[in-house]
């Protein structure tokens, strides 16, 4: 198991030093590889810009893990949709990534019925499917992530990656993100843990809903509860325990930060990072 640094984690320091900046601050955090959350800095998916990047990680000895992209199988145009993220797989195999995350969907809007999980959960599966079939041929394995409320329960999440029933295809598992739903992280990654591709590494605070909102850089759980992102180890995502989860599962791959707090980016990283290869060691 070894540490890694997502993009995502530079917040604005990602609009000053661009892909190829962060990479630099990775080798200089002392880790071995990076992560990238898709943007503007793609270039709408330039092979170009992905070549680019990659031949900087190369030549610092920086391994790219995952790249991470958004989609929604429920709104629009499905074709356009897999069309899309057939070319996001083409970008990540240029990038030199091994994985590939999407979303598969937000909670369907535009009808009162026939909108719970088990409803969708056969169109999501052969969208799934289908993506993955087609990464499998570069190289690149896809994954769905715990996060974004309506695919984000652990029953969820394993349903899908069931469903789909590819061996090409399994879990991004944020370790703080099933907190979202008001589950207990360390119960929800036990029944993920089998079926992990990458790790996300995240704490956040936690407050109950019976008191006021706490105000700025805090929200709301899906049963109102209220969360803010946290530096690993300061928060109430018992990321220690899930690490030591994932160890005796047998996961071996990379276990990246995703920092999402209000204090500075780049100590949200550091400290965090500390506290992150300790558990990694003594779990």
């Amino acid at each position: 198991m070894k540490p890694c640094v997502s993009s995502y984690s530079f917040g604005r320091y990602f609009e000053q030093l661009g892909a190829e900046g962060v990479i630099e601050k990775a080798k200089e955090f002392g880790l071995s590889a990076i992560e990238f959350t898709d943007g503007g800095w793609t270039d709408n998916l330039s092979l170009d810009t992905a070549k680019r990047v990659r031949e900087k990680a190369e030549e610092l000895g920086i391994e790219i893990a995952a790249l991470c992209v958004g989609a929604d199988f429920l709104t629009g145009d499905t074709a356009a949709m897999l069309e899309q993220l057939r070319r996001c797989v083409d970008f990540a195999a240029a990038l030199g990534a091994k994985a590939m995350r999407h979303d598969v969907a937000q909670q369907p809007r535009s009808r009162k019925y026939q909108i719970g999980y088990s409803d969708v959960l056969p169109t999501l599966a052969s969208a799934c499917r289908e993506i993955t079939k087609y990464a499998e041929q570069l190289g690149v394995r896809t994954m769905t992530e715990n996060h974004g409320y309506f695919s984000q329960d652990a029953n969820r999440v394993e349903s899908l990656i069931n469903t789909v029933g590819h061996p090409n295809f399994g879990a991004l598992i944020d370790v703080g993100n099933f907190m979202c739903v008001d589950e207990d992280p360390v119960v929800s990654v036990g029944i993920m843990a089998p079926y992990a591709f990458h790790v996300h590494a995240k704490d956040f605070h936690f407050k109950p809903g019976m008191f006021d909102y706490p105000g700025g850089g805090w929200f709301i759980t899906r049963s109102g509860n209220y969360l803010r992102g946290a530096i690993i180890g300061h928060g109430d995502a018992k990321v220690a325990q899930s690490i030591g989860i994932l160890k005796r599962a047998g996961y071996d791959g990379y276990v990246s930060i995703e920092f999402e707090g209000i204090e500075d980016n780049l100590l949200g990283i550091r400290l965090g990072l500390e506290n992150l290869k300790r558990y990694i060691e003594l779990k």
